[in-house]
């Protein structure tokens, strides 16, 4: 009989991660196209199991937008399951030699990429994390410990047992993969107490979760606080792509976290950009709230208060503010800004380069959308979330970044002089 307690999984994960450690990297891609097939092959059940769960969290009264996170339809599956394909097609980041020199003594030094461990992953809702994270844990040669929502625990425990066949298939470790599947807060709070056994702790959802999951636990976490994105329009934009750019930041999905919160726009370019911005929010029915110059030019908005600055909306909902320069709009963006994603359009290399160089930001988007930040746009496959932090990622998780290193000292009977 199978022993699913948290102690046990976590046990087993930490011997997992010690084979997995010195598996070549074609067997770990081998098992990710397994994965990515046995995926497929569960496809029919995993669609009904969660067409169920979704109708139950509608009659749970669930909100709308937890329902869509929720829901896998065919086109978010194969999304998945391109997401594996993509990963197992990325260089591999384990063994590479990063650093490396022969001491005057003939001692061979070198710095050389390993992996992390142990990953444990706590999310909320979205089912594609399930796929994304064991893509990316597997790639890095990291056993990872899988829990998610219970609103979603059928649906992931089938995506789960499907890609653990798939890699044991492949010749992986029966517990390079596992996932929680007791339902409840007891089993995560058994979770961030085994830091004996689990290295980092990465937690996917709302501020609250991650707040929770940082305070409680001695083990380290790699968190992805609030995405209070901007996007500051220079004096000298194009018009036509500043407005553009910033519809794409905030309309093209207003839920994600690298979407637009807050539009700054240049006192010198407000008076003719204002009104059309305006235009292009109202047809994508996106509410405006302006600081007191924003309103003289806009009179019917509302104002935009101090908390609308320091607000990850998630919604469709933008702070305007018209700002005296260049930097005037990076000041704001450190004083508010989340560290997420800020962008600016300018036709200017002097000003693009001054805002990449003071925006203390994990992306920088220069005439480029901010919903561009991610795994898929950076040619990184899958991640498991993108860090707020500095230490000991920033930006999008992927395989490279799930990796440490060791030093490796080659010698000939070398002793200390």
């Amino acid at each position: 009989m199978n022993d699913y307690t948290v102690l046990s999984i976590a046990q087993q994960s930490r011997l997992a991660s010690r084979q997995l450690s010195a598996t070549p990297a074609c067997t770990r891609n081998l098992a990710l196209a397994k994965m990515a097939e046995a995926l497929a092959s569960a496809k029919p059940q995993v669609l009904a199991v969660n067409a169920q769960e979704v109708m139950k969290a509608r009659d749970e009264g669930q909100s709308e937008a937890l329902v869509q996170r929720l829901t896998i339809d065919d086109k978010t599956f194969q999304y998945m399951l391109s997401r594996l394909q993509k990963v197992a097609q990325l260089p591999d980041p384990l063994n590479r030699i990063l650093a490396g020199h022969t001491n005057a003594n003939g001692l061979k030094v070198c710095k050389k990429s390993v992996p992390l461990g142990v990953i444990g992953i706590i999310y909320e809702s979205r089912p594609n994390v399930t796929t994304d994270a064991a893509a990316v844990c597997i790639k890095s040669g990291n056993a990872v410990i899988l829990r998610g929502g219970s609103e979603a625990l059928q649906t992931n425990t089938l995506l789960t047992d499907a890609m653990i066949a798939g890699a044991v298939s492949a010749g992986l470790p029966a517990h390079a993969i596992q996932i929680i599947r007791t339902p409840g807060h007891e089993a995560v709070g058994e979770l961030l107490g085994m830091d004996a056994y689990i290295d980092v702790l990465i937690p996917r959802g709302g501020k609250g979760l991650i707040k929770r999951i940082a305070e409680g636990t001695r083990i380290p976490v790699i968190k992805h606080y609030d995405g209070i994105c901007h996007l500051y329009i220079a004096a000298d934009a194009k018009p036509e792509q500043a407005i553009a750019l910033a519809v794409n930041s905030k309309c093209q999905s207003v839920q994600v976290c690298n979407a637009l919160e807050t539009l700054l726009v240049d006192k010198a370019c407000a008076e003719q950009l204002l009104p059309q911005l305006h235009t292009a929010f109202a047809a994508q029915h996106i509410e405006l709230r302006g600081c007191v110059h924003t309103q003289q030019l806009l009179p019917t908005i509302p104002a935009a208060t101090e908390a609308d600055w320091h607000s990850e909306y998630l919604a469709p909902i933008l702070s305007v503010k018209i700002v005296d320069g260049l930097q005037a709009a990076i000041d704001h963006i450190n004083h508010y800004g989340s560290g997420h994603t800020d962008g600016i359009v300018t036709q200017s290399l002097a000003m693009a380069q001054q805002f990449e160089a003071q925006v203390d930001s994990a992306s920088v988007m220069i005439n480029a959308s901010t919903r561009l930040s991610g795994g898929g746009d950076y040619g990184l496959g899958s991640v498991v979330g993108i860090s707020t932090d500095k230490l000991h990622v920033r930006g999008p998780v992927g395989p490279d970044e799930l990796t440490s290193y060791k030093w490796v000292a080659y010698g000939d009977g070398h002793l200390r002089a």
